[in-house]
C-alpha cells in the first residue's frame, strides 16, 4: 500500500462518499480544523441535535440568554463521535477566548466557558456554531481514508457553514466541486 502523504486539510470540508458505510459519517460535511503528522481534528457541521439549542446549552451552565436570542436560538450540532460532552463554538476570529484553535484566516475553535458567558451576553460572537463532540483520525489515518476515496474534499465555504440550512451542507458543499451526489452510484468503483 502506497504511503502518500496528503497536504493538509486544514479548513477544508470533508464530504462523504454515498458509499460510506460508518453511521458515525454517512452523509456528513466535517469541517477539518486541525490536520497534521500527528492526525485530524474535525467537525461534523450538518447533524444537529433533535431539540436542544444553545440556549440550553446556556441555561445548563446557569448563564442568561435573553442578551442575545438569535445565537440562542440556533440548534447544537452533533460534531462527532469523540468527547461527545466536549462542547465546542466554531466561530469566526474576532475575540480571543482562553481556549481557541485557528482554523485558517478567518475561524476560531473555542472550547473555553468565556466564549460561552460572551454569547450570553451578547458579547458574540454573532456568527457560530455550537457542537457536542468532534471527529478525529490518528496519524495517517485520514491521508489512508482519502486515498481509500472515502471523502471528498474541497476548501471550506464560509456561506456553507454559517448560511446554508444544515440538511444542505452535504450536497451544496459537493456542487462547488461540481459534483451530484445523488448521481454517484452506492457502489462506484467496487468490484
Amino acid at each position: 500500500m502506497s504511503t502518500a502523504t496528503f497536504p493538509s486539510l486544514t479548513n477544508h470540508f470533508l464530504i462523504a462518499m454515498p458509499e460510506m458505510k460508518d453511521p458515525n459519517f454517512s452523509r456528513t460535511v466535517t469541517l477539518i480544523c486541525q490536520h497534521d503528522t500527528d492526525g485530524a481534528l474535525g467537525i461534523i457541521i450538518n447533524r444537529t441535535f433533535e431539540h436542544l439549542t444553545i440556549g440550553d446549552i446556556l441555561d445548563q451552565f446557569k448563564l442568561p440568554r435573553d442578551a442575545h436570542p438569535p445565537v440562542a436560538k440556533q440548534p447544537v450540532f452533533s460534531g462527532g463521535p469523540v468527547h461527545t460532552e466536549l462542547g465546542l463554538v466554531l466561530h469566526e476570529t474576532s475575540d480571543d477566548w482562553q481556549s481557541t484553535m485557528t482554523v485558517g484566516d478567518r475561524l476560531g475553535l473555542t472550547s473555553s466557558r468565556d466564549v460561552l458567558e460572551s454569547i450570553s451576553n451578547g458579547g458574540g460572537p454573532e456568527t457560530c456554531l455550537m457542537a457536542l463532540g468532534y471527529a478525529g483520525w490518528g496519524a495517517g489515518q485520514l491521508d489512508q481514508e482519502m486515498q481509500q476515496n472515502a471523502w471528498l474534499s474541497v476548501a471550506a465555504d464560509h456561506r456553507i457553514l454559517f448560511d446554508v440550512a444544515p440538511e444542505a451542507r452535504w450536497s451544496q458543499a459537493a456542487q462547488q466541486i461540481g459534483i451530484d451526489l445523488t448521481r454517484l452510484a452506492r457502489d462506484a468503483g467496487h468490484a
